[in-house]
């Protein structure tokens, strides 16, 4: 076991250490390395300090704490409205439990999947993310893809490429943090692949998934799609165990697999019909129970006509409340209206942005939303037409 972990090491080392593809986050960019030196040459760059940097003290603590070792398993759950990502721990008896909650310093776009490239959306869906996705050299301190577009994009013909979790509050299409917090989360997700897992799980949302959520946004255009995450959604909320993904119909499954008396196992095409398969009572039932009393609550809801928030588009995305004072000249106006108060629901938020306008310097008031966005100084320096 020793000797399986020392290994395992060695190779994680390998595959940060060495020179990675390009990310294009936002102007981000890097020379392509041939598939065979990435693994040939693993020493052709030397591994940052700040991608081997150990948890923080009070993070140990904490885990610690909560009883989950320091190499089990992650998963990310990230809600745009929100403006929060969630760092979710295996414990010691197998189930995830909660460990932190970051408020996201900056996401991109409306509420609503990535549907193609440059349409500057942050995605929504299941991803998985591996150690070759984890950029230790990444122009935003570090980054994580988190493998957009998965097998379900591609089968309905979405199309996109290096969607990060990554620092320095800049986004163009991917969930930014702070320096501060990409450094928590990179370490947390670089730890758990010493464990058993090589791989970890993101689940990204428009919003919290509840049935006030979902009953205020009943006239999204993406409301059927937003019902179809919910599935693995209360399958999680209810077990507290990782969904197994899976795509046919182009539509997602959660946790299929073959009836007990099959004698085949469930094969599942993204663009096929979905074949035959049952779900494990153990998660079904409490998975089950979750769904009908939340549509119990969302039936009540439409009954007692509660206000559904207006539909908008070419929104900006938003940044967490937390990060207004400290980033204000970072806040991205769009065309309309933009979810930069993102915890609160979209109909309240005209007159803040027209509180936020009159708080700007007269040279900001005056600029283009794009100049706002990036400076003038950084735009030169990134190439950014």
């Amino acid at each position: 076991m020793v000797r399986a972990t020392v290994l395992r090491a060695l190779v994680l080392t390998a595959v940060f250490a060495a020179p990675l593809a390009p990310v294009t986050c936002l102007g981000e960019t890097s020379d392509p390395v041939p598939p065979k030196a990435t693994k040939l040459a693993p020493k052709a760059t030397k591994l940052p300090a700040k991608a081997t940097k150990k948890l923080p003290p009070e993070l140990l603590s904490l885990l610690q704490q909560k009883n989950m070792p320091i190499h089990s398993p992650i998963l990310v759950r990230v809600f745009k409205e929100e403006a929060e990502l969630e760092v979710w721990k295996q414990d010691a008896t197998g189930r995830f439990q909660i460990l932190k909650t970051y408020p996201i310093c900056r996401w991109s776009g409306d509420l609503g999947p990535k549907l193609w490239e440059g349409d500057g959306q942050t995605p929504e869906g299941f991803y998985r993310v591996t150690p070759e996705q984890m950029n230790p050299h990444s122009n935003y301190y570090l980054a994580i893809n988190i493998g957009y577009p998965n097998s379900f994009d591609k089968a309905n013909t979405r199309d996109g490429s290096f969607l990060m979790i990554h620092g320095d509050c800049w986004s163009a299409g991917c969930y930014a943090m702070t320096d501060e917090q990409i450094s928590e989360i990179y370490s947390l997700a670089r730890d758990s692949f010493l464990g058993s897992r090589p791989s970890f799980q993101v689940q990204a949302y428009p919003f919290r998934l509840t049935p006030a959520n979902l009953a205020r946004h009943r006239n999204s255009p993406n409301l059927a799609f937003w019902k179809m995450l919910k599935i693995g959604n209360d399958h999680f909320e209810a077990t507290h165990l990782e969904p197994k993904v899976d795509v046919c119909d182009r539509r997602y499954v959660f946790d299929a697999q073959r009836a007990p008396k099959s004698p085949k196992p469930v094969v599942l095409n993204p663009t096929g019909k979905c074949p035959a398969f049952v779900v494990d009572p153990k998660i079904a039932r409490p998975a089950l129970e979750k769904q009908r009393a939340d549509e119990l609550e969302y039936a009540k809801l439409l009954e007692d006509k509660v206000p559904a928030a207006p539909i908008y588009s070419e929104l900006d995305g938003g940044m967490n409340e937390a990060f207004l004072a400290r980033f204000a000249e970072r806040v991205t106006l769009s065309k309309k209206i933009g979810l930069d108060l993102a915890q609160h629901p979209v109909e309240l938020l005209m007159a803040a942005h027209q509180r936020m306008l009159a708080s700007y310097r007269p040279e900001l008031q005056a600029a283009e939303t794009r100049d706002i966005a990036v400076p003038a100084a950084r735009r030169a320096d990134e190439g950014i037409e």
